[in-house]
């Protein structure tokens, strides 16, 4: 009898919690949302954000912006990161050291976050570098690498005699930066109209088997090189030109690539090589006819990008016939064929010789715009000349975004 009087007592107290439990739910979903304090749910992810002073704050991710007011333990500090870091790098031998000075001097006048530059150069011209670019002002918006020539020992006299001196060493900078996860690469004869950033910017659109990005050698075939005289395979229908070249060097490492010479596929660091002993005897422009080869086997490996961030001589001299330049501007002049310092180019040699002119802190507009537009008039006798206002449109642009944030006080 016992036995069945504590069992019924036992319900009976189970019942009595059940009820005061269903009362308390009750309660609580009658409570106003804004009155209910938050447990961060334990499988939600934590920031980890420093505050000032370098102290280390954990805040519940997702717990702002819901219209609850903010309480103590909740607070959400601004995340501050660092600013990406861009990577450029330059190749310059002989009497390139002027010319490569005031290219990267463009890259600093135009660009927004911090540049780091790899300068390969001979080795008397290193010092020359270190004076110059030691004396440059915004120390703090760019640092820089010197580093010596160097080609694969077995070869390097071969690679350094292939083209012009010391061209081909672009090729070897995924082998040799080995840290270095994307890259752009400019021949000295470059001139920055735009932000570095701009460029950079096309490495987020690449998809899952770009490796590199350059624009087409020609815009139009009927004076192209390669479609014309080219005995040796090449991207594309007229090519592609290397002296503006967007790398992520991370998946060229990686990459296996096609290729005429054995139906294994062969790595970058195998390549090079057997590709220039084939095709020694059947190439012009050295380097740049290699990568044409290499992305004529690998069209899926190649992001191409419009002939404004490559704008040479070719699209005007005989006509204007780059259309986006025409629309938007020139992006990234590129005076080839040294016409920054002859006169069969006037109006590419008065942009270079504008920005080689300019001292930092002076005022854009009355020191290099102005005076500028002045010196373009003077080529209308040119092709070139006469759409001289394509070539100071982006210019215009960049100089005025540059006064709007130092306004904005960015």
């Amino acid at each position: 009898m016992r036995r069945y009087v504590r069992v019924a007592l036992l319900c009976l107290g189970c019942g009595l919690c059940s009820l005061l439990y269903g009362s308390s739910q009750l309660a609580l979903e009658q409570e106003p949302a804004w009155g209910k304090p938050q447990a961060r749910d334990p499988a939600a992810p934590v920031r980890r954000q420093r505050a000032g002073g370098g102290r280390v704050v954990a805040a519940a991710a997702g717990s702002a912006g819901r219209g609850e007011p903010e309480l103590p333990d909740r607070y959400d500090f601004m995340k501050t990161q660092p600013a990406e870091k861009m990577h450029l790098a330059v190749v310059a031998c002989g009497e390139r050291l002027e010319e490569t000075v005031t290219m990267l001097k463009s890259a600093i006048i135009f660009s927004i976050q911090p540049l780091q530059f790899h300068i390969f150069a001979e080795g008397q011209l290193h010092n020359s570098f270190k004076g110059r670019l030691n004396g440059l002002p915004y120390q703090g918006k760019f640092n820089y690498t010197i580093y010596p020539i160097t080609f694969p020992t077995e070869s390097a006299a071969e690679w350094k005699k292939l083209f012009k001196p010391c061209a081909s060493q672009r090729l070897f900078l995924p082998l040799i930066l080995k840290d270095v996860d994307s890259l752009l690469y400019v021949d000295t004869d470059i001139l920055f109209l735009r932000p570095v950033d701009d460029i950079w910017s096309f490495l987020k659109k690449f998809n899952s088997t770009h490796i590199a990005a350059m624009a087409p050698e020609h815009e139009e075939p009927r004076i192209g090189w390669y479609n014309r005289f080219a005995r040796h395979p090449y991207y594309g229908i007229t090519g592609i030109n290397s002296g503006v070249m967007l790398m992520n060097m991370t998946r060229i490492r990686r990459k296996y690539f096609k290729n005429d010479m054995t139906t294994a596929r062969l790595q970058w660091g195998e390549i090079l090589m057997p590709l220039l002993k084939k095709y020694k005897l059947n190439i012009t422009w050295g380097d740049q006819d290699l990568l044409n080869i290499m992305f004529f086997h690998n069209p899926e490996s190649l992001f191409v990008f419009p002939c404004q961030w490559n704008y040479r001589p070719d699209h005007c001299i005989y006509g204007s016939n780059c259309k986006e330049a025409e629309e938007n501007g020139i992006f990234i002049l590129h005076g080839n064929r040294g016409v920054y310092h002859d006169d069969k180019q006037p109006t590419f040699r008065a942009i270079y010789e504008a920005i080689k002119k300019y001292s930092f802190g002076d005022d854009l507009v009355n020191f290099l715009l102005q005076p500028l537009e002045l010196e373009l008039q003077k080529t209308m006798h040119t092709y070139c000349g006469r759409i001289y206002k394509v070539f100071i449109k982006q210019l215009t642009k960049s100089i005025r975004d540059i006064y709007d944030r130092r306004s904005k006080g960015s």
